[in-house]
């Protein structure tokens, strides 16, 4: 499925904007515990000015997953690639303002568009991604656009003769979605995921990275299958197909 490229995503809003107090304290903070710009390495900053323009400057996507509009913040490579891992594998939550600005703002719009409201589902991490982060970042994102009230699709075991041989049920073991193939992937997520309480509702799905996009094509069905509309889905990035 071709990506197709958008202008650029809203603005991030002026609680986002540049505060000169903010770079102040930064500064005496960074006397006490050195810090490294993520993208050139210099020192002070997290992310340094340069960098958080050239992140400002970088197009959002869209893209059409499970026949659902998906908005992505950023495409998933270079810079943006380095802070999602730096973030979620390493716990720098010093990245976390600038790298989610974007998608906190894109949640709002597809709640704002919803006509009588919207349930927000988040879409749950791996098992083996959760057990090592030990928390979920969709939860930060959504509390930067300030959702205070969502929800997560509830992990299932695959059904029967769906799932690729040697694994087990509910993806605990030995091979995580990047190992697999394109057909592994589809017989590893399809009836994996469960929504709840949405009949009748509109829905806007939100996920941290969409690659091949079967998890969220299996949430989109999900939600179709226990009576809801899946009105948008959001992602802080998306892998260019």
């Amino acid at each position: 499925m071709a990506t197709l490229p958008v202008p650029l995503a809203p603005p991030i809003t002026s609680a986002d904007a540049d505060r000169p107090w903010l770079d102040a304290c930064s500064s005496v903070l960074a006397l006490f515990l050195p810090v490294e710009c993520v993208g050139c390495g210099a020192s002070d900053r997290a992310l340094c000015r340069r960098c958080r323009r050239t992140l400002d400057a970088l197009p959002g996507r869209t893209r059409l997953v499970g026949g659902v509009r998906l908005d992505a913040a950023h495409e998933y490579d270079g810079l943006v690639r380095t802070l999602v891992l730096e973030w979620k594998l390493r716990g720098r939550v010093d990245v976390v303002r600038d790298l989610t600005g974007r998608t906190a703002t894109l949640v709002r719009a597809a709640l704002a568009a919803a006509p009588d409201g919207a349930v927000v589902l988040r879409v749950p991490p791996s098992v083996r991604g959760h057990r090592q982060r030990g928390f979920d970042p969709v939860v930060t994102v959504l509390r930067r656009a300030g959702v205070r009230r969502s929800r997560t699709l509830r992990r299932v075991a695959p059904p029967i003769g769906t799932a690729p041989p040697g694994n087990l049920p509910g993806g605990t073991t030995g091979h995580g979605q990047k190992e697999r193939n394109a057909l592994e992937r589809v017989a590893a997520t399809v009836g994996t995921l469960v929504a709840e309480d949405v009949a009748g509702r509109d829905v806007v799905l939100v996920d941290d990275v969409v690659t091949t996009g079967v998890t969220m094509a299996e949430a989109v069905r999900a939600v179709r299958a226990a009576g809801g509309r899946v009105v948008r889905c959001v992602a802080v990035a998306t892998v260019e197909v």
